[in-house]
């Protein structure tokens, strides 16, 4: 599959989802990511990856441009891994999208199985059992749904 995703059109549906005027990036970077303090939503220029994919990156992002707080979490948390914290976001946040616009449930698990389906987690012939906590808490979370992944 080839891509044939519209940067432009993501940009515009994350500005619209966010409800704000955000600064739209589109790189050759490995993943999605947004600077919660700049307001930047970095979305990556993949060679294969639906327009499915790129709404659940989209609706992923827009997630921390309305949830996730600018307040540095270390002052208040100064013992909690940032792994930990960072994957309990990521579920906080999808969980408050998918409650705002019920309609990116289905997108969520679509491109969460697509993601699935091309290996993007990198769990073919590992033993998931014997990965760390957080590794586990984040592939439960996302590709659950597809997978088995041992508590």
């Amino acid at each position: 599959m080839r891509n044939t995703v519209n940067y432009e059109v993501k940009g515009q549906l994350a500005k619209l989802l966010a409800t704000e005027d955000l600064i739209i990036e589109n790189r050759k970077v490995s993943t999605a990511s947004f600077d919660v303090k700049r307001r930047v939503l970095t979305l990556p220029m993949w060679e294969r990856a639906s327009g499915t994919v790129y709404d659940l990156l989209v609706g992923h992002e827009v997630g921390h441009a309305l949830y996730t707080p600018e307040d540095n979490w270390k002052k208040e948390y100064p013992d909690t891994p940032k792994s930990f914290v960072n994957i309990l976001e990521d579920v906080r946040i999808e969980k408050l999208m998918k409650r705002k616009y019920p309609g990116l449930t289905k997108t969520f698990y679509s491109g969460y199985s697509q993601l699935s389906d091309q290996d993007f987690f990198e769990v073919e012939g590992e033993d998931i059992g014997d990965m760390i906590l957080p590794d586990r808490i984040n592939l439960q979370y996302k590709i659950g749904s597809f997978i088995d992944v041992p508590f």
